[in-house]
């Protein structure tokens, strides 16, 4: 499937609405599933990864049903989950896989989760060894990959808590050990060398589990927690990884001012808020509401004269999924943006340091590959108007430019497909983006959206 995006606004001045968080939706699924009594979900993001989760329970016997907009989940508890009588099909999502990996590591019964040829090739030793080192018996094809074969003799393991010092931060490997920790004996500790996206803490504290925060270490005590979560209700915000993209063309474009309503502000999730400021792109927040277990607010953007910037360190984890839009916007700034410590983009959807840079190369803007990142030199408030290429080989290049055109091969990265999109408002020349059915994996409505401000 693809999509031309053809046009350059001459002036944006709109309201959007972005659909629910993607991290917190799957979570609201998990915890609602596994707690005790009903759990009702608002706002829910009815993505493709999502569905999965959904399913994914639903096939172990859990009752989840949408109703007046809302998603009603009847838990009963770890124990009324049943054996699944096929494979549990997640997808494209990498979230969705390595959680459940830790929830079904402590149950009685055998699992396999499978994925798409994408996941079927994106690295799961990263919680299949300290899954492990807790007791699980997992059994992975072609070192570390889906599927995943659970607990294959259908026998629960002993789990024991762990203290695990984890290698990168990353939220997929903190969660999955912590769900794992609520079916293990004793206290089940993670640390990291960055803060990552805490969404998994905050649920944990929302229903009921026994959880402590000590700077970069989080500790659950499983036996005062697995029988005591509670269901609850949940409002998921409007998720800030899909927003970026609509923040980043209130940037680029001239004579916009868009207001994003409803946005989670998770401080772990707000490195793009920073990367922003760092850029000198003009924004507020508006109607901070911290009532709920995710912060909210409205968020005001308005076109700006972008500066060159370093983001790096500690900021890369709390926006490591907003990158390719960041380059995107980098490519308009004034100056050199350098994007550092950056290496878990390799092992996304795609080599994201890779194609990000191909759609840079597409777009005509001058960048320099490194091996965590990225050097972009931007061109200072410019249309993309990029010079005709000497090839048509997609495979090899992943672009060509035509005189009338460019082409772009997302590879099904669907954050690629809407970076692109994003720099197709800017273009001169129509962008023509193949694979563009994987945006339904985390943003459903994004070309409606985008057709709206067209």
């Amino acid at each position: 499937m693809q999509k031309t995006i053809s046009k350059i606004p001459k002036s944006v001045k709109k309201v959007i609405s972005i659909p629910g968080d993607k991290s917190v939706s799957h979570r609201s699924i998990i915890f609602g599933a596994i707690a005790k009594g009903p759990t009702e979900v608002t706002n829910f993001l009815t993505g493709e990864d999502c569905i999965c989760t959904m399913k994914a329970f639903q096939a172990l016997g859990v009752s989840i049903k949408e109703s007046n907009d809302k998603v009603l989940i009847e838990g009963q508890g770890f124990s009324a989950l049943k054996p699944p009588n096929h494979e549990i099909y997640l997808g494209n999502s990498g979230t969705g896989m390595r959680l459940l990996a830790g929830l079904f590591a402590g149950l009685s019964f055998k699992t396999i989760l499978t994925g798409d040829k994408s996941l079927s090739g994106r690295p799961m030793n990263r919680v299949i060894q300290p899954l492990t080192l807790m007791g699980a018996c997992i059994n992975s094809q072609d070192g570390g990959k889906a599927p995943l074969v659970i607990n294959p003799q259908n026998q629960a393991p002993n789990l024991h808590g762990i203290n695990y010092r984890s290698p990168i931060a990353s939220a997929q490997v903190k969660s999955s050990i912590l769900l794992a920790g609520l079916n293990a004996d004793g206290i089940t500790t993670v640390s990291e060398p960055e803060k990552s996206r805490d969404h998994t803490e905050r649920m944990l504290k929302y229903f009921g589990a026994d959880l402590q925060i000590n700077g970069l270490s989080v500790s659950l005590n499983g036996p005062n927690s697995r029988n005591n979560l509670i269901g609850q209700k949940i409002n998921v915000p409007s998720d800030i990884s899909s927003a970026a993209f609509f923040l980043v063309a209130g940037a680029i474009l001239e004579d916009a001012e868009l207001k994003l309503s409803q946005v989670g502000i998770n401080p772990t999730r707000t490195g793009i808020l920073d990367a922003l400021g760092l850029m000198n792109v003009k924004f507020n927040l508006e109607n901070i509401d911290k009532t709920g277990a995710e912060p909210i607010a409205d968020i005001l953007i308005s076109s700006s004269d972008i500066k060159g910037a370093v983001i790096d360190g500690d900021l890369i984890p709390r926006l490591i999924d907003e990158i390719p839009i960041l380059a995107i916007l980098a490519s308009q700034a004034s100056g050199t943006t350098t994007i550092s410590n950056a290496e878990e983009l390799r092992v996304k959807e795609s080599d994201r340091v890779h194609t990000t840079i191909n759609l840079l190369k597409a777009l005509g803007i001058e960048v320099q590959e490194k091996p965590d990142g990225m050097i972009i030199q931007g061109q200072n408030k410019k249309p993309f108007n990029p010079c005709k290429t000497a090839w048509q080989d997609l495979s090899e290049h992943s672009y060509y430019i035509s005189d009338d055109k460019i082409v772009f091969d997302s590879h099904g990265d669907h954050r690629l497909a809407m970076s692109a999109a994003i720099a197709g408002l800017y273009s001169m020349k129509p962008i023509e983006i193949l694979q563009v059915e994987f945006v339904n994996t985390s943003f459903p409505s994004f070309f409606e959206i985008l057709q709206s401000i067209e």
